[in-house]
């Protein structure tokens, strides 16, 4: 009994610090290995390097319980996982409103909902009603991150912590294994229920009669319940990291980047959970190691991301975390009282960023981006013809290029043991769409121009393209006059025993339906925009500060247009309200929340630059713009 009472505590060294820091390094380069395998750039060595990471997990995964090494490869993975789980979180709270719109796309019914149908045979499944609880959900995800990223390095509650993670990673990866492998061409059964006074319910009913896909369940006189064969949802960026990747390097991680960036998180977790028992809360000269080890991480991320904020938040949570910790008294003295703590820094750095818009703001509109370059920075991708031949006995598939000398040399299609088997596309170089899409668009119908956009040279200078040359002509078969544009008149078209030219005309331009200031905005010389995803959910507190620079825009001919999302009848009723007759044009709502999370939100724009952007809580003075940005 006095043996098991004295059981030696659990050491960082175990039986062998040297051998035991070997088997986590080398742990880690076969982690590392087998990551690298699963990488399209390393498809040729995907078996190699597979096998030997595999092998050196296992081997050194048996060493570190051997040699008694788990404490030294879980405080590794407390390290980087805690590390990771600051930066993360906090990349997400930059943006909680752009985390949320990822998170009503993956709450949409085609989305993740179409797997439960799909795996449990509940075609009535659905989380569409999470959609309104996407931003209180997306908060929550990014203050637990943080404060379990805190209480991970400084070895809080391991064992409550260690469940939490395990469980949050789990749910991850799901999430990412979900996009990696959603096929947008297979089809799931959805059932949906629809009034009877809604008019897709009696279209509904007229497809059952004709499309076998539909079918009707059950109707009566209140409502109709139907199943549908439906496409999924996929979502091709988990958002991870919010905006941060693609601002930064220039990209997302891919689908089946992400899954396994979640893969190695489990597995580094998984050391954590199986230490539980033997980690203890850090000593003082403890926490000064694990601080600056999880720093150096932290520190790491901040330069990919380009933002070195994370650096002091971290410390700032951490220390803050420790100090409470100390000084809390009876209530707070412990780790609860830091789990405030940090959950207290991070809804004020969260609330901030709402009232606001991100500290930093990663998307193409950002104060300082360069407009047209980010039209223009799209990839054409390149791809090769690829023809697969498959050998008869041995099963073994080979690939030519099929216009290879490779493939001309070889006469495999007169070769008995080969069969042709398809013709794919591989490919060489990645196609990525631009930063800018076609997207926005600010623009008007023709038919809804008024006087205030009437008033704009750039509107002006359009309306010249109204008219074109063309000819009246008799259509002598039916003794009627048509007006035919000269560019579409041709003899072939119209020959002189069927049509007769009766004169020369200005008619108005077929193609001429619409006004769009898009190559306005990017080369003017000054611009100011008024950006608003709702015009009717906006808030307009600021509106005498909006008119006040309106108008010094008009005294200074600098042009001010209001772009937004909205009906005909919206905008007229803004105008009569407000007593504004301000210029507006439409672009995509979708557009519009990547200008500006702020609703609304001012910016200044010079030769495609974004000289200045403003949330409208932050709405400077016109005198201000004029003195220190349009100089």
């Amino acid at each position: 009994m006095m043996r098991l009472r004295n059981k030696q505590k659990a050491t960082v060294g175990g039986r062998s610090f040297v051998f035991n820091a070997l088997f986590v390094l080398i742990n880690l380069i076969g982690l590392t290995l087998v990551v690298m395998g699963s990488h399209k750039n390393f498809e040729e060595q995907f078996m190699l390097f597979s096998f030997i990471g595999w092998i050196l997990i296992a081997l050194t995964g048996a060493g570190l319980f051997i040699f008694q090494g788990r404490l030294m490869m879980s405080n590794v993975s407390r390290v980087l996982v805690g590390g990771l789980f600051i930066v993360s979180g906090l990349v997400k709270a930059n943006d909680p409103l752009g985390f949320s719109y990822k998170l009503e796309e993956y709450f949409e019914d085609g989305a993740l909902a179409f797997r439960i149908k799909e795996w449990f045979g509940a075609p009535g499944f659905s989380l569409e009603f999470l959609i309104e609880w996407a931003l209180v959900l997306s908060v929550i995800i990014c203050v637990v991150e943080i404060v379990l990223g805190v209480l991970t390095i400084i070895g809080g509650k391991i064992k409550l912590v260690s469940y939490l993670l395990m469980l949050m990673m789990l749910f991850f990866t799901f999430l990412t294994w979900h996009t990696a492998n959603c096929d947008s061409s297979m089809k799931f059964t959805d059932r949906d229920t629809y009034e009877m006074s809604n008019p897709i319910a009696a279209m509904k009913i007229e497809e059952a009669k004709t499309n076998k896909e539909i079918k009707i369940i059950s109707k009566d006189s209140k409502e109709l319940v139907i199943e549908e064969l439906k496409q999924p949802q996929c979502v091709d960026d988990c958002g991870c990291f919010g905006d941060a990747m693609k601002g930064s390097v220039g990209r997302s991680l891919t689908p089946k980047e992400s899954m396994w960036k979640d893969i190695v998180l489990v597995y580094l977790v998984f050391w954590i959970f199986v230490a539980q028992w033997i980690i203890e809360p850090n000593t003082k000269s403890q926490n000064i190691k694990f601080i600056i080890a999880s720093t150096g991480v932290v520190v790491f991320f901040s330069w990919v991301f380009g933002w070195y904020f994370p650096i002091f938040f971290a410390l700032f949570c951490l220390i803050g975390g420790l100090w409470i910790l100390r000084a809390g008294g009876f209530f707070l003295g412990n780790y609860w009282g830091t789990s405030l703590i940090v959950s207290l820094f991070s809804f004020v750095f969260v609330t901030y960023v709402l009232m606001y818009e991100p500290m930093k703001d990663y998307r193409p509109y950002a104060e300082g981006s360069d407009l047209v370059k980010m039209m223009n920075d799209g990839i054409e991708g390149k791809y090769e013809s690829m023809l697969v031949y498959k050998n008869k006995k041995t099963g073994e598939k080979i690939e030519y290029n099929s216009t290879s000398q490779e493939y001309i040399d070889s006469k495999i299609w007169e070769q008995k043991d080969w069969e042709y088997l398809e013709m794919t596309q591989k490919e060489i170089i990645p196609s990525r769409i631009p930063s800018i899409t076609d997207q926005f668009n600010p623009f008007l119908a023709v038919a809804d121009v008024t006087e205030a956009e009437m008033k704009l040279e750039a509107v002006k200078a359009q309306f010249d393209n109204a008219y074109v040359d063309g000819y009246l002509v008799m259509d002598l078969a039916y003794n009627s006059e048509v007006e035919v544009p000269a560019s579409e008149f041709t003899p072939d078209g119209y020959p002189d025993t069927d049509y007769k030219v009766i004169k020369e005309i200005k008619m108005p331009n077929p193609e001429f339906t619409e006004i769009s200031l898009r190559d306005y905005i990017t080369t003017a010389d000054r611009v100011v925009m008024l950006s608003v995803k709702n015009l009717t959910e906006a808030n307009w507190n600021q509106i005498e500060r909006y008119k006040e620079i309106y108008y010094g825009c008009k005294k200074a001919n600098i042009p001010f247009v209001l772009v937004c999302n909205g009906s005909r009848e919206q905008i007229n009723e803004f105008r009569s309200k407000n007593k504004w007759d301000v210029p507006v044009f439409l672009n995509d709502e979708t557009e519009l929340k990547a200008i500006a999370r702020s609703n609304p939100s001012l910016l200044l724009i010079g030769k495609g630059i974004v000289k200045g952007k403003y949330p409208h809580r932050s709405t400077p003075t016109w005198n201000w713009i004029k003195t220190n940005v349009f100089k």
